[in-house]
């Protein structure tokens, strides 16, 4: 059986499976021995935890935190609000996995598929809210806040079918799925947070979109991104951000700005992006880097603590997955994780996709709520 057919077979069997994009292809995690449901109690004892076998492929956890269980980890309340009840968190042992190339093939049935998505902001909501923080802007309680709205249907989904063709036509560097038994999630991700091996680490801050048009190329987004002075500010805020909470485990001195500014192609849209390193203190743990990273800068906004109590106090539903973090935790401590933008999850034959701009004292209310959609709309287009 070839590996197409292998994925298929464990697809259709109903099995729990992961897949995560590598340089190469795909990795396919399965026939999972452990499951973790993580929440508030829990989650400091699966990160302290220390492990005897560090050399085999599956010696690994890979999943996701979500939203709110990254704030509770840094000490934010998040006020009570409208939830689904979706885990915190879920990490899986997986004791199979299998290299697939990026050519993804699947043909499923047809399933039914809602197209009528409502928005949980309209643009009279969003521009309220966006002028609400425009003043806090100006009075300095922060200097960028991204308004997250959420686009949901009623919709029973495939989502190896929705992932198969996300990858053909929207590739992302961070793309990933996970099929569980009573939820999906479909991502193409394009934000790397952190890559650690040994005492090295990086992170990968995106901030700056700009709408793909037979005419804008690469080289003119990169021209638009330079002299757009809002794209600029929003950019080196991130990457400022992101530097400063790499110094908080680092060496002094160690954290460099080794790729500044390059532009990066999508399905819809191009995006602005910088690459960051650093080496690691001696006895520094993954907790620590997880909690001096997380959640990620570049889709919270700055500076981050008080800008995340700002969020919290407005957003009346629970973020749920969204700007939280997938990726892998190594028995030897090395990680890979993701900040989970341009995400669907599927929970109870519901499927919400949840987006958010940055605002700073240069945005407009109009441009910003029309970036959003403009960023879900990959996503919205596999319903169709």
């Amino acid at each position: 059986m070839n590996k197409q057919n292998q994925l298929a077979a464990i697809h259709n069997s109903g099995e729990s499976y992961i897949i995560y994009r590598t340089k190469k292809g795909f990795k396919l995690y399965t026939n999972f021995s452990k499951k973790i449901i993580l929440n508030n109690k829990n989650v400091n004892s699966f990160l302290g935890r220390s492990y005897k076998s560090k050399s085999k492929d599956t010696d690994l956890f890979i999943g996701f935190f979500g939203y709110e269980l990254l704030n509770n980890l840094i000490n934010i309340k998040i006020p009570k609000q409208k939830n689904i009840s979706f885990p915190k968190g879920i990490f899986y042992k997986p004791e199979k996995i299998i290299n697939l190339s990026s050519n993804l093939e699947y043909k499923s049935k047809k399933t039914f598929r809602n197209t009528n998505f409502r928005i949980n902001i309209n643009k009279n909501s969003y521009t309220k809210i966006f002028n609400k923080f425009k003043k806090k802007i100006k009075s300095g309680e922060t200097y960028q806040i991204k308004i997250c709205t959420k686009y949901k249907t009623e919709s029973k989904i495939n989502p190896l079918d929705f992932f198969s063709r996300l990858a053909k036509t929207n590739l992302a560097p961070e793309a990933f799925m996970i099929k569980d038994k009573n939820y999906s999630i479909i991502s193409c991700s394009p934000e790397n947070l952190i890559t650690k091996k040994g005492s090295d680490i990086s992170t990968k801050p995106i901030a700056g979109t700009v709408k793909k048009t037979k005419s804008l190329n690469k080289f003119k987004a990169l021209n638009y991104f330079r002299k757009n002075i809002k794209e600029t500010k929003e950019h080196n805020m991130i990457v400022d951000m992101e530097r400063n909470d790499l110094s908080r485990v680092c060496k002094i001195g160690s954290v460099k700005l080794t790729r500044a500014k390059v532009v990066e192609e999508y399905k819809d849209l191009f995006h602005y992006v910088s690459l960051i390193k650093g080496k690691l203190r001696k006895n520094i743990k993954n907790i620590d880097i997880i909690k001096a990273m997380m959640p990620g800068g570049s889709v919270i906004g700055c500076p981050k603590i008080s800008t995340l109590n700002l969020l919290n106090k407005q957003e009346k539903e629970n973020r749920n997955i969204y700007t939280g973090s997938f990726g892998y935790i190594k028995f030897n401590g090395d990680m890979r994780f993701n900040i989970i933008i341009r995400s669907i999850l599927n929970f109870r034959n519901s499927s919400e996709i949840s987006v958010a701009s940055g605002v700073v004292v240069d945005s407009n209310a109009k441009n910003e709520f029309n970036e959003n959609y403009l960023k879900a709309k990959a996503l919205i287009d596999l319903f169709k």
